[in-house]
C-alpha cells in the first residue's frame, strides 16, 4: 500500500508539474502545415455571405442607379448639343457615316458585354466598353432628335421621365411579379420583329402613317415592359433576380430600355423640322 501510495504521489507529482510547465511552441513544419486550410466551411460563408443579403442589395441597386445616372447625362447632353446648336446639327445631318459608325459601335459593344461575362465582370474594362456604349448610343439618339422640333424633344423628354419614375415606383412597390411574365415578353418580341420586317418592305414603296404609329406605340409598350422587368430583376426579391455582380448588365439593360422608349414616344408625338 505504502508502495502504491508513493507510486500515485509521483504521478500526480509529475501530472501536476508537467501542467504547470507551459506548451513547447510548434514547430515549422507543424505551423506551416496547415496554412493552406481555410477557416471556415464554404457551408458557412455561404450561409453569412449570400447575395440575398439586403445590405449587398442595397449597394448594388445604389450603384446601378449612380451609374444609370451618369449615362443619361451624357445623353441628354449629346441631345441637346445636337438639337440646339445650329453648326452641328447642320454638320451629322450632312455626314450620315458617322451615325452607321457610331452603330456599328453600339452594335459590337452591346454583343459584347450580353454575351461575354469575361469582359462584362472585369474592372475597368466592363466600364470601358460601357462608357464606349453610352457614347454611341447617345450619338444615335442625339441624330435621331436632330430631325425633330425642338419642342417636341423637349416634350418627349419630358413624356419619358414622368414614365419612367412611374414605372420604377410601381415595379418597387407592386406585389405583381413581372419576371414571371417571360413567355409574354418573348411573344410580344417576336410579334414586333415580324411588323418591323414588314415595316422594312412596305415603308421604302411608300410611307403608311397609321402604320408607322401602331409600330412605335408597340414599341413604347414593349419597352416600358420591360423597364418593369429589368427593375424588378435588379431588386431581387421576385421569382426572378440578378446576381449583383451583374451591375453593368443591370445598367445596360435599363439604359437601352430608357432609351428606346424615348425614340419611340419621338416617333409617337414628335414632329419633324420642316
Amino acid at each position: 500500500m505504502n508502495q502504491l501510495s508513493l507510486a500515485n504521489k509521483a504521478t500526480n507529482g509529475s501530472t501536476s508539474e508537467q501542467a504547470l510547465v507551459a506548451p513547447a511552441p510548434p514547430t515549422y513544419e507543424e505551423a506551416t502545415a496547415g496554412i493552406s486550410a481555410s477557416c471556415y466551411s464554404d457551408a458557412e460563408m455561404l450561409t453569412e455571405f449570400t447575395w440575398d443579403d439586403r445590405n449587398i442589395r442595397r449597394v448594388f441597386i445604389r450603384k446601378v442607379y449612380a451609374i444609370l445616372m451618369v449615362q443619361l447625362l451624357v445623353t441628354f447632353a449629346i441631345v441637346a448639343l445636337f438639337t440646339f446648336c445650329d453648326p452641328v446639327k447642320d454638320y451629322i445631318q450632312t455626314n450620315p457615316g458617322w451615325y452607321w459608325a457610331s452603330y456599328a459601335v453600339f452594335f459590337v459593344t452591346y454583343l459584347t458585354l450580353s454575351c461575354c461575362s469575361g469582359p462584362r465582370r472585369q474592372f475597368p474594362w466592363n466600364l470601358i466598353l460601357l462608357a464606349i456604349f453610352t457614347l454611341s448610343l447617345s450619338y444615335m439618339t442625339g441624330m435621331l432628335s436632330s430631325f425633330y422640333n425642338t419642342k417636341s424633344v423637349v416634350m418627349c423628354l419630358g413624356i419619358t421621365v414622368a414614365v419612367c419614375l412611374l414605372v420604377t415606383v410601381f415595379s418597387f412597390q407592386t406585389k405583381f411579379d413581372v419576371t414571371s411574365c417571360q413567355g409574354v415578353l418573348f411573344t410580344f418580341c417576336l410579334v414586333m420583329f415580324i411588323s418591323g420586317v414588314v415595316l422594312a418592305i412596305v415603308l421604302p414603296f411608300q410611307y403608311v402613317p397609321w402604320l408607322d404609329a401602331t409600330y412605335a406605340v408597340l414599341g413604347a409598350i414593349l419597352f416600358t415592359m420591360f423597364l418593369a422587368f429589368d427593375t424588378q430583376l435588379l431588386m431581387g426579391n421576385k421569382r426572378y433576380t440578378m446576381s449583383p455582380e451583374e451591375y453593368v448588365f443591370a445598367t445596360l439593360n435599363i439604359y437601352l430600355d430608357i432609351v428606346y422608349i424615348f425614340s419611340f414616344f419621338l416617333q409617337i408625338f414628335g414632329t419633324k423640322r420642316e
